[in-house]
């Protein structure tokens, strides 16, 4: 989309509230949360029998390079990873299918935390088209149905900003911190 000179591609968010970042509830709540949304063990001992570690991190990359280069929200390739650990702690996959799931998992997370969400389009351009955006939508359903819908998942970046709360650092220090993690 063009824009004009005076026109900002700027996202306006809400700012922290700092009663909630200082209640220590709230930091419990999220750990508590986070567990339930851990893969329960090491998968590629249990249930993967085609995928190795290596091949997780060759995807883990192509994933990071792609929210990069799309600029998505910093909260976008945790919580694909974090849905691609899931569901490969569940389903056994084949190596073959391995970027599909991957785009999969960036697809939901960039529907549930941008505005302007990946397209599955976009998506299979990233692939070399080795993938059809059908096959991307129907993947999509399979994911949702073995992750039980349950999207929201706590990442690491949930917990930044409340310990970093809790860190005794000057006030103007903190203020800078929280003002550059938030474009």
């Amino acid at each position: 989309m063009e824009l004009l000179c005076l026109e900002m591609d700027t996202i306006i968010r809400a700012r922290p509230d700092p009663n909630l970042l200082c209640d220590d509830r709230v930091l419990q709540r999220l750990l508590t949360i986070e567990e339930r949304f851990l893969p329960q063990y090491s998968y590629f001992k249990g249930v993967q029998k085609d995928i190795q570690p290596f091949m997780r991190r060759m995807v883990a990359t192509w994933m990071l390079e792609v929210c990069e280069e799309q600029k998505c929200e910093e909260e976008v390739f945790p919580l694909a990873m974090n849905y691609l650990d899931r569901f490969l702690a569940v389903v056994p996959t084949k190596k073959c299918n391995l970027q599909l799931l991957g785009a999969v998992c960036m697809f939901l997370a960039s529907k549930l935390k941008e505005t302007r969400p990946l397209t599955a389009e976009k998506l299979c351009i990233y692939t070399d088209n080795s993938i059809r955006p059908q096959e991307l939508l129907e993947w999509e359903l399979v994911v949702l149905g073995k992750l039980k819908w349950n999207l929201a998942a706590v990442t690491p970046n949930d917990f930044i900003e409340h310990i970093v709360r809790r860190l005794p650092l000057p006030e103007d220090n903190s203020c800078f911190i929280f003002s550059a993690g938030h474009k």
